[in-house]
């Protein structure tokens, strides 16, 4: 799902030794503590509905794109996009599909 990608993905990012240096410590620290709550949420809520992993998924990209965009911002920006995509930024190079809110969704039938 779209939301569980984009919380690897922040991980991912955080970890990568291209930015490492490059994360201010609160926001580093911030990012990680609301990617690891994301990741443990999706854990223990397999059968939560998708109003609630649309509202995770919001309060996850509220904390996220301003640490984002700020990194990138002093950075000069990153040749071929942020991995994860910045969702709501107009369709940033290097984003994932299904991370924005255009696009093709799935709706289960019964």
């Amino acid at each position: 799902n779209a939301l569980e990608s984009y919380a690897y993905n922040l991980r991912n990012s955080i970890n990568d030794e291209k930015f490492a240096g490059k994360f201010e410590p609160a926001d580093k620290t911030k990012l990680e503590t609301a990617v690891n709550e994301t990741i443990s949420w999706l854990d223990a809520s397999q059968e939560g509905s998708k109003e609630e992993y649309e509202e995770k998924q919001k309060e996850l990209e509220a904390i996220a794109n301003p640490i984002m965009q700020k990194l990138y911002g002093s950075a000069g920006g990153a040749p071929g996009g942020f991995p994860g995509g910045a969702p709501g930024a107009g369709g940033a190079p290097g984003g994932f599909p299904g991370a924005s809110e255009e696009g093709p969704s799935v709706e289960e039938v019964d």
